[in-house]
């Protein structure tokens, strides 16, 4: 990793750190739905699905990030589905071919996955062929040291008609480390904002930064 990128990250995790302190109320964690519901850790494969962009780091699709396999695992509301189309620039696979559709009132849950220290941004792609006023909110659900659910936003995204990557938000309760390995599990939360929007996002990946 270049200088740059090491000063990049570092920020990030110095943004990071009184977002996870807020949360960490004792010290030992006791074992809610989410904790129940993680699943491997370790199980996690890197590409650099942003190198294009400049973005060098290695990323870990979320659960069913492409929605190749239908959504199946997520948690669809209000007329949120997975339809055909894929984002444009193919960065997964050339042969993916679906999206997630978000009109105006719905929302989308991804399924359970582990962080950690070294997960510490979420980025995806997007788009809004809807009311440029509407915008696209995105929140972390976690467990704190007690057990309790709770949710933090992290993002309030905006985007135009064409597909392009969302810049790099921070997920903060990467922090809190309630699994072995010092992880912790997350689900992420995508609703749509203000009047008219009719957004599509795809590709959802998380930078699981390696410490060397």
């Amino acid at each position: 990793m270049n200088k740059r990128s090491r000063s990049i990250r570092n920020r990030i995790l110095a943004l990071a750190l009184p977002v996870a302190a807020t949360f960490a109320a004792a010290p030992s964690a006791q074992a809610g739905l989410l904790v129940a519901s993680a699943e491997d850790c370790d199980a996690q494969e890197l590409s650099q699905p942003f190198m294009p962009w400049l973005d060098p780091a290695s990323y870990t699709l979320a659960p069913d990030g492409g929605f190749e396999d239908g959504g199946s695992s997520w948690s669809l509301e209000d007329g949120a589905a997975v339809v055909s189309g894929n984002e444009s620039h193919y960065v997964r696979d050339e042969d993916d071919s679906q999206s997630l559709k978000l009109p105006s009132g719905s929302s989308a849950k991804s399924a359970t996955m582990c962080v950690g220290i070294e997960h510490p941004t979420l980025r995806l792609f997007a788009r809004n062929t809807g009311s440029p006023l509407s915008a696209l909110k995105v929140k972390v659900h976690f467990e704190d040291a007690l057990g309790n659910a709770r949710s933090l936003p992290i993002g309030l995204v905006g985007a135009g008609s064409n597909w392009q990557p969302t810049q790099p938000m921070v997920i903060g309760v990467n922090l809190l480390a309630l699994l072995p390995g010092e992880r912790t599990p997350v689900a992420f939360e995508f609703t749509p904002v203000g009047f008219g929007g009719n957004w599509r996002i795809d590709d959802v990946y998380v930078d699981p930064y390696r410490r060397s």
